[in-house]
């Protein structure tokens, strides 16, 4: 049945053609059953177990948590940051949120601090595996996505200390994934149309209403409000979407599929992608607008402001000042850290982030004893990176494979855009919001592999209609690789979660003298 209608642009759309197959461009993906959420709990399930197994150690704050923990307490207590020490807090207030929702469960405690993060991360996991069954159409495909995620060390790491970036991934990659289920909608409602003989060619279709577009832009508005980072994830997935629709309406027979874009999606997208997101954002902010002590709250009501700044309330003008100092503060940030890194190190884990390592460990079995909290990537897994980036500018560049570009977008909003001040004091755990991303693109670089393929056909297959050679061979080598991602991880395993080792069995897992 179909669910949009068309507007024509003057005079009638036309004698509706006989009834014709959907083009599979046009295809909108339907979940399988109830077999598909059953393997999705199952890959959240071990993510849970990995996020949550021993969480409240260490008992004592780890790197920023002596920020965002404290921060999140004074959020119960009035509403806002108010640590006199430094009143000037540069992230918005989201994350501390919700830190301090899981704080008001359990206290004020380890625990409490890290739920918050250990839920989101795995939410981010069930979430990856619901996407990746519909990008890539496959039950598998979607399992080894989120079981690649939830073997990513960041990603672990990330999700049991009580910072900021597991809220920014989750949000970022709920967003983007409202976004795919809307264009699924979209090419599915223009399908419908097309299968009942419509002729699109001369008329604009009306679309419908769009709710997991709105859905999208809230919680990339969302994302924002937890880092700013999440700015350029907005911005190019909203443009995606508008893009999407124009690529929906060409393959629908629309003549000028632009025109129509602008005509009949932009609008809405304004709306949804645009004032939608602005106004989640500023939602977040309520505490600090009630708060008679918050910083810099009545900044306005001493600079009324000239021009369109003074029809704005004095509320309004606090906050507008007030990003303009935390912009000023990042964009000048270049102090000396010993962990700073810059974004071609990211790529390569040039220098991993120590979150804990005490002194004086014993009861290792050794008079030299080790506990760490390593901020790495899992090295197998996250080494394969960049020449799946490589196969997928290839892949997209010669079969304009959406999903391949998605992922690149995605890499240039969340790496790229850090290149533009390489002197900035920067960390590894800034790809956190990015991996999901990056494994998607492993996922469809796994799929490539292991899928029937051209060559396939030829000279190299078995005698006996077996398995072709080169398939076979492709296949035995994306085995051996995730063999050898699962190996790493539960050797990596003691540093991700501070486990006890001696030392040798820790100097073993650095494995390049960065690390140390």
């Amino acid at each position: 049945m179909a669910v949009a209608t068309l507007l024509p642009r003057g005079g009638s759309a036309g004698t509706p053609h006989p009834v014709r197959p959907i083009p599979d461009s046009l295809g909108g993906w339907r979940p399988a059953g109830a077999r598909t959420w059953i393997w999705a709990l199952l890959v959240a399930a071990l993510a849970a177990v990995t996020r949550f197994w021993t969480l409240g150690f260490p008992t004592t704050k780890s790197f920023d948590e002596v920020y965002y923990a404290t921060e999140a307490q004074e959020m119960l207590r009035y509403g806002y940051e108010d640590n006199r020490a430094y009143m000037f807090v540069v992230h918005p207030p989201l994350g501390k949120w919700l830190i301090a929702l899981t704080s008001a469960m359990f206290g004020d405690n380890s625990l409490g601090w890290r739920a918050a993060p250990a839920a989101a991360g795995t939410i981010s996991v069930l979430i990856i595996v619901r996407l990746a069954t519909r990008v890539f159409r496959s039950t598998v495909l979607g399992v080894l996505a989120g079981v690649l995620l939830a073997l990513d060390g960041i990603s672990l790491v990330m999700s049991r200390v009580a910072l900021l970036d597991i809220f920014l991934q989750t949000f970022v990659l709920a967003g983007f994934a409202a976004l795919v289920i809307d264009r699924d909608q979209i090419r599915g409602r223009l399908g419908d149309l097309y299968a009942a003989g419509v002729n699109m060619s001369s008329a604009v279709p009306s679309l419908g209403p769009r709710p997991w577009r709105l859905t999208g832009g809230v919680l990339l508005g969302l994302a924002c409000a937890v880092k700013w980072s999440g700015l350029s994830y907005w911005l190019g997935f909203a443009l995606l979407s508008l893009l999407w629709d124009r690529g929906a309406l060409k393959a629908a027979g629309v003549e000028a599929p632009w025109s129509a874009a602008i005509k009949r999606s932009w609008p809405g997208g304004f709306g949804s992608l645009g004032v939608c997101p602005v106004a989640a954002y500023l939602l977040t902010w309520t505490g600090w607008f009630v708060g008679e002590n918050s910083w810099n709250r009545h900044w306005g009501d001493d600079h009324p402001g000239t021009g369109l700044m003074a029809l704005l309330p004095s509320g309004i003008r606090s906050l507008v000042n007030y990003h303009q100092l935390a912009y000023h503060f990042h964009s000048h940030l270049t102090s000396p850290h010993v962990y700073k890194a810059n974004p071609w190190s990211w790529l390569v884990l040039g220098r991993p982030i120590s979150f804990y390592y005490p002194s004086g460990v014993t009861g290792c079995g050794t008079s030299n004893c080790a506990r760490e909290i390593l901020l790495i990537g899992t090295p197998i897994m996250y080494w394969a990176i960049l020449p799946a980036l490589g196969w997928l500018l290839w892949h997209w560049c010669t079969t304009r494979d959406w999903r391949a570009g998605a992922v690149w977008l995605a890499f240039v909003a969340g790496w790229g855009v850090w290149l533009q001040n390489t002197d900035r004091t920067g960390f590894l755990f800034y790809m956190t919001p990015l991996m999901p991303f990056l494994i998607l693109g492993l996922t469809l670089a796994v799929g490539a592999m292991v899928s029937p393929a051209t060559e396939d056909r030829g000279g190299g297959a078995h005698r006996g209609g077996g398995i072709p050679t080169p398939r076979l061979l492709r296949t035995v080598a994306v085995t051996l690789w995730l063999g050898a991602v699962l190996a790493d991880f539960v050797w990596m395993w003691p540093i991700f979660t501070g486990g006890l080792l001696s030392y040798p069995h820790w100097y073993a897992r650095m494995w390049l003298t960065t690390w140390v």
